[in-house]
């Protein structure tokens, strides 16, 4: 009988001198812990030297969505006292789901500025939803751009110098709230030696929301909402996986988004057989014990304690050989979450 899991399984102690503040300078220079998800042994090396574990014909997938300047800064109208609005997701044309903070201060029906004299967008706040998220309604989505910052995660206190540092170098498609990290670690030379190798490469497009960030609150995970993500996927890119699962090579995720993204497709497809092409929307929430249909491995960082993202990582390999794994990692002195160290998971 397949073991119940409980949040609080995916607890571990994190020392707040592990959490990465800076990005790894050059990006590649990161350490990266390579992990045999059958038998737990582990190898210690630098990021750059991954081609040693990857093989000609391995399909590497990578997210190439990108980051836009969520977050916004203002002033409630009825107060006149600052608040905060993070942008979650469009929902057509100056209508956004968003987070705001102080909650108080954003009721039903409240208005608010943003900017300055030069540049200002004016909303209202036309629905509040039961998760704390609001409806809000603006006058200017194209001021965005202009007056908004990037959304870096509420563990990084400082700055990280250009918005560049919070891009992957391949960044291509706007509209995620985090970027999708295991794709940081990559820069351009790397890219062209993963070429050389003969090692195939395919890109889609899942736009990352807040839920990376989101510890699971419920001791039962038959509880936790999974917050829907948009993704794309090209004619092609699906032609290209089913051709490598048919083959036998295999298809190594970039990150637990691209991950998340092509198992919700295999799911809603029946198969890897059956993907094609399309758009839609993923709510695909990934714990021990699932069948993976497309994904044989997986690059990425350390996750946090309780959060969506260290359960799948662990459903690709165990709970208690990922758990031992980033015991070690703390132990070696691995830096964790966005700007931190890196995981191969084969």
């Amino acid at each position: 009988m397949a073991r119940k899991f409980k949040t609080s399984d995916f607890n571990y102690d994190l020392p707040q001198s592990s959490i990465a503040q800076f990005p790894a300078e050059p990006r590649d220079h990161c350490r990266l812990m390579v992990l045999d998800k059958k038998s737990g042994n582990l190898n210690h090396v630098k990021f750059f030297e991954i081609l040693k574990f990857l093989q000609e014909g391995d399909l590497l997938v990578f997210n190439d969505t990108k980051v836009f300047p969520a977050r916004l800064y203002g002033t409630d109208k009825k107060s006149l006292k600052p608040i905060e609005i993070l942008l979650l997701s469009k929902i057509e044309d100056g209508l956004w789901t968003s987070l705001v903070k102080p909650g108080k201060r954003m009721r039903l029906g409240s208005k608010f500025v943003i900017g300055n004299q030069q540049n200002q967008i004016h909303g209202v706040v036309e629905q509040v939803n039961d998760s704390g998220s609001r409806i809000i309604r603006i006058d200017d989505d194209s001021l965005i751009y202009k007056l908004g910052e990037l959304p870096l995660p509420p563990y990084i206190k400082k700055s990280v110098g250009t918005s560049d540092n919070y891009q992957t170098v391949y960044a291509k498609h706007e509209g995620s709230v985090a970027a999708p990290t295991a794709g940081l670690h990559f820069t351009q030379n790397l890219l062209e030696q993963i070429k050389l190798k003969k090692i195939e490469t395919l890109f889609v497009t899942l736009h990352v929301g807040w839920d990376s960030f989101r510890p699971v609150k419920d001791e039962n995970l038959e509880n936790h909402q999974m917050h829907s993500e948009y993704w794309e996927l090209s004619d092609e890119a699906a032609i290209k996986i089913k051709n490598a699962k048919n083959e036998g090579r295999r298809v190594i995720s970039v990150g637990t988004t691209a991950l998340r993204l092509l198992e919700n497709v295999a799911d809603i497809s029946g198969g890897y057989e059956n993907i094609k092409g399309g758009t839609g929307w993923a709510d695909i929430f990934i714990t021990p014990g699932y069948e993976f249909q497309i994904a044989d491995g997986l690059i990425t960082n350390f996750h946090l304690p309780k959060s969506t993202l260290l359960m799948l990582t662990s459903a690709l390999s165990s709970t208690e050989i990922i758990l031992d794994s980033y015991k070690v990692a703390v132990t070696n002195n691995y830096k964790f979450y966005s700007f931190g160290d890196a995981m191969l998971i084969i």
